[in-house]
């Protein structure tokens, strides 16, 4: 399932959203009151065990968090960050009796 669907279906299930209908990929999180500092906490929480990344303290700004499209591009960009952080598989030494 797509980012974006499963982070809207959390916010739908959790928050008031008084028109679903008027919730656009784009709308900001703040500023339709969708969201507030207390609740992006639940928000990250989610992204982190959905998502399976860490969201740093320096994360926590508008550009990463505020809308539908942010929050899908922030975390696409840490997924890419963790494949980019693991060590290549190597082969191991001196196993036998395989086969």
């Amino acid at each position: 399932m797509e980012v974006k669907t499963q982070v809207r279906q959390f916010v739908c299930e959790n928050f008031y959203i008084a028109d679903p209908a008027s919730f656009g990929d784009d709308t900001s999180f703040f500023e339709k009151g969708i969201v507030d500092s207390t609740a992006i906490l639940e928000v990250v929480a989610f992204l982190e065990e959905r998502f399976r990344i860490h969201v740093d303290d320096t994360d926590f700004i508008p550009e990463n968090l505020d809308s539908l499209d942010r929050i899908a591009a922030f975390v696409n960009r840490k997924r890419a960050e963790r494949a980019d952080e693991e060590p290549p598989l190597r082969e191991s030494a001196g196993i036998t009796g395989l086969g």
